[in-house]
């Protein structure tokens, strides 16, 4: 067990409800539209190269160069056109496992709400 593992105690979050912050969307990923981007990370590794979190983007086109990432889609839909690799397509309650260094674009058509586990 790492320290930080120790120092957080067990905890439960209602993901549809849970309060998320503003987070920056670089300019240059935006294809079109205008997504804002809101999440939280819920746990850190003491590390830092582990994070487990909720992340939110509202309609638009936006590209990515994506860490190795495993997410649960709670809410909405997108198509992640992976450069090279095809097309993903998300909805409540699909799984997806994104590759380090993967070229994305996402294409959100309703605003989506993922819980992610990311590993740097």
């Amino acid at each position: 067990m790492t320290e930080n593992s120790r120092a957080t105690p067990s905890f439960a979050v209602h993901i549809p409800d849970a309060e998320l912050e503003t987070e920056p969307l670089d300019p240059d990923q935006i294809v079109s539209g205008t997504p804002v981007v809101t999440g939280k990370v819920l746990w850190e590794s003491a590390d830092g190269k582990q994070l487990r979190g909720i992340w939110q983007i509202t309609p638009g086109v936006v590209t990515d160069v994506e860490a190795n990432e495993l997410f649960v889609v709670v809410s909405g839909r997108a198509t992640i056109e992976i450069e090279g690799g095809g097309l993903i397509e998300v909805g409540p309650g699909d799984a997806a496992v994104l590759r380090e260094g993967d070229r994305t674009t996402w294409t959100v058509h309703e605003t989506l709400r993922k819980a992610y586990h990311i590993s740097l």
